[in-house]
């Protein structure tokens, strides 16, 4: 059996929707945290085993039978650490056979100046650590998340204003990155494995911005902004400065080349050409 955690998210669903075609369903295991919003995976026959990274007790009722557990990330980054490691803790306990983990593609834990991604670096070394097999898969950016960092169609109004200099991103779309990570985890594979999963390209913002002016017809430009003007334009949109200060840091990274390697792992899992910035941003602004 394999337990997927997170599984009413976006990722956690995608790894699931493959694995039903590859497997019996009575075979997967979703723990979630509302059962409620699993009502459509009970219905196809998953095994649905309630709880949260905060519940030690509740890890532990969801591992029986389990052979594989994939840890999707948390989204408490302040608290994710402590959140995985109880995880891996209860996996350990009952002895599953590999322990799998969705992390980031981020090229130097030594030069980030976004903190908070160090966590996945300390979840993966606590997971090399506590002596079970393990698969990491390290994910590149979403391409999902491009209009989250541009504001939605508000960029064909006012363009591309952030601080990622000539920064590039090799950015996946979630759902391939799903469907490898489901793929991976179905292999007969022995010792230990990571996989970069990134997208078969790089791309910096004036190719996302070129990219957006094909599709619609309406020109939009990339200014490289700077950090201070940007933080500043977050907190007179509303956000509170820290969360400014967090985006600008994270967008800083990307600037800075965390986020530019390109590898064939997720190509190969998938046994197909990845999505590109050109059909993923055809999908998100459907125009």
């Amino acid at each position: 059996m394999i337990l997927v955690t997170g599984a009413t998210g976006q990722l956690g669903g995608a790894v699931i929707q493959q694995l039903l075609q590859k497997m019996p369903a009575s075979q997967i295991v979703a723990f979630v945290r509302n059962p409620d919003k699993a009502a459509d995976l009970t219905e196809r026959g998953v095994t649905i085993r309630v709880g949260t990274y905060d519940e030690p007790d509740s890890l532990d009722r969801a591992m029986p039978g389990v052979e594989t557990v994939l840890l999707i990330a948390g989204t408490d980054e302040e608290n994710r650490v402590r959140q995985h490691q109880q995880v891996v803790d209860a996996a350990r306990k009952a002895q599953v056979r590999r322990i799998a983990y969705t992390g980031r593609a981020l090229k130097d834990r030594l030069t980030l100046v976004n903190g908070l991604m160090e966590g996945h670096f300390q979840t993966e070394d606590y997971i090399k650590q506590c002596g079970l097999p393990y698969t990491l898969f390290q994910n590149s950016l979403y391409l999902d998340a491009i209009p989250q960092f541009l504001g939605g169609d508000a960029v064909f109004e006012r363009g591309i204003v952030v601080p990622a200099g000539a920064g590039r991103v090799a950015f996946a779309w979630r759902r391939d990155l799903g469907e490898a990570i489901a793929n991976a985890l179905l292999m007969a594979q022995t010792g230990n494995r990571t996989y970069l999963l990134t997208g078969s390209e790089s791309y910096s913002f004036a190719d996302v911005a070129a990219a957006l002016t094909d599709l619609s017809g309406k020109s939009v430009t990339y200014r490289p902004a700077e950090p201070a003007a940007f933080e500043a334009q977050l907190v007179g949109r509303g956000l509170p400065p820290v969360v400014a200060r967090r985006i600008s840091s994270f967008i800083a990274d990307i600037a800075n080349g965390q986020e530019e390697a390109v590898s064939p792992d997720l190509e190969k899992l998938l046994g197909r050409k990845p999505t590109t910035l050109r059909e993923g941003l055809s999908l998100l602004y459907q125009r």
